[in-house]
């Protein structure tokens, strides 16, 4: 188990969470510096390959992790960085952006129930369902009357895949307004990362405390003992990593996971 205080950003059933309380750039919960952390890091990824590796072999699991958070967030950074000593063998990323014509043709869940995990697979949703309110509700897609019912559709959803055999972490990634000015403005300024830019982000800045509401909604509505949200301090993005790191080789571990057993007729037999 983890010496970190991972508890504490834990969104518990009944909390009234205020992202506009919560300290983005808190970092208490580890006591070093950053190169310490990032060593830390490294080798807590080792452990998450290994525990990966059991999860793969027994084909007994499904895992599904989402990370959701304001533009330049840190969603991609966070992906690499955790999983990059990972095995990619049954691993796969999952990116919700704009929905296409075919998808908007459909129900809002139809596009996402397709990539969910089966038996081994790790899956990692970069934006989720979630963004069916989200965006909805701020950019006044469809009225209230609909993003509204769509709690309890994706709460019944998640419901289903946990009863089905998949355990389901949620991470939203906690960034201040001024630390998103800042990335923003990396992205103008760097040639290398021009790729990275979207005209929505800066409409969709302007929007932050709408944004900000419709989350505190998200994350009290949502998250249960059996599909957990996790508020994550970061803007600063090794104690990002090293906190979300930390949570997945616990949630893991719980899991008791063993290699499977060979084939008896096997053991013994040298290969000539």
């Amino acid at each position: 188990m983890s010496e970190l205080d991972l508890k504490k950003y834990l969104v518990r059933e009944n909390d009234n969470i205020n992202l506009k309380n919560i300290d983005a750039n808190e970092y208490n919960t580890f006591n070093g510096t950053k190169e310490k952390a990032i060593k830390k890091l490294n080798d807590i990824n080792i452990k998450l390959e290994k525990l990966h590796q059991i999860y793969y072999s027994g084909k007994k699991h499904k895992i599904l992790i989402i990370f959701q958070g304001m533009d330049a967030s840190g969603k991609d950074g966070a992906i690499r960085n955790i999983f990059q000593s990972v095995n990619p063998t049954g691993v796969y990323v999952a990116h919700f952006g704009s929905p296409s014509k075919l998808e908007l043709s459909h129900d809002f869940l139809w596009r996402v129930h397709n990539k969910v995990p089966a038996d081994g697979e790790l899956v990692i949703f970069n934006r989720s369902h979630y963004e069916d309110i989200l965006i909805v509700r701020v950019q006044n897609l469809k009225p209230q009357s609909v993003w509204q019912k769509r709690f309890k559709h994706i709460i019944d959803f998640e419901r289903l895949l946990y009863d089905e055999g998949t355990h389901i972490f949620k991470f939203f990634l906690h960034i201040s307004k001024d630390e998103q000015r800042q990335r923003l403005q990396n992205r103008i300024d760097n040639p290398d990362k021009h790729w990275k830019i979207e005209a929505n982000d800066f409409k969709d800045r302007e929007l932050w405390d709408e944004y900000i509401e419709a989350y505190n909604d998200v994350l009290n509505k949502t998250s249960f003992d059996w599909a957990p949200w996790y508020i994550i301090p970061s803007n600063k993005k090794w104690y990002r990593d090293l906190i979300i790191s930390n949570i997945l080789v616990d949630e893991f571990t719980k899991l008791k996971m063993e290699y499977p057993k060979p084939i008896n007729s096997y053991l013994g037999k040298v290969i000539v």
